[in-house]
């Protein structure tokens, strides 16, 4: 093997040991772990906080339809189709954590979701059709990406009449300002982490 290869080699291992897994808790896949790629700003939400966040959508999740803002590791959006959501709708800007989303679909054998390798905000640009019974909204922290991303969704009718918003945000972060037709049904603190369900409100 020549210099190159090994040094090749070498950083191919230290990258695959950087590299994570996130666990689906429950349903169809329950206790599948899957690999996360060491994507610079990827923070897949905890099993803890999962496990909340799940019991809070429980009685909401079967036949839904769902998206999933930014998608990141998918620890959100295959936990949701895990339960038996309808559809989920993946967005992911970095070009290697969408990658890592096909293939660990393709391992689940699931038809029903897509990927888009797209900045979210922009995504969101376009009118939606109304349809999202459930959207993830998990932004990267401290980015000042929530507030357009939750206004997108509303004001560009993303969102069915009775839709339900979780968010995950730093817990410095007060003075975002969400829709005001969104009205806060839960919220926890974990760390340096709150997370909230909220549901949509006809204006």
């Amino acid at each position: 093997m020549g210099t190159n290869q090994r040094l090749r080699s070498k950083q191919k291992q230290n990258n695959s040991q950087k590299d994570g897994q996130i666990r689906i808790i429950s349903g169809q896949w329950r206790g599948r772990k899957l690999p996360v790629k060491d994507v610079l700003g990827l923070r897949p939400t905890t099993d803890r906080v999962k496990e909340t966040v799940f019991n809070w959508l429980n009685m909401y999740l079967r036949d839904a339809n769902c998206l999933d803002c930014f998608a990141g590791s998918g620890s959100l959006g295959l936990e949701a189709l895990s339960r038996y959501a309808s559809y989920v709708t993946l967005i992911e800007k970095d070009k290697v954590a969408a990658k890592q989303l096909e293939v660990n679909l393709a391992t689940l054998k699931s038809s029903q979701a897509k990927v888009y390798q797209q900045d979210c905000l922009q995504f969101l640009d376009k009118v939606g059709d109304q349809g999202i019974d459930i959207a993830f909204v998990d932004p990267p922290f401290r980015q000042n990406l929530l507030a357009d991303c939750c206004n997108k969704l509303e004001q560009n009718q993303w969102l069915k009449e009775d839709a339900l918003i979780y968010v995950e945000k730093e817990t410095e972060l007060t003075t975002a300002q969400l829709p005001t037709n969104w009205e806060l049904l839960k919220e926890k603190t974990a760390g340096q982490v709150t997370y909230q369900l909220f549901a949509r409100q006809l204006t």
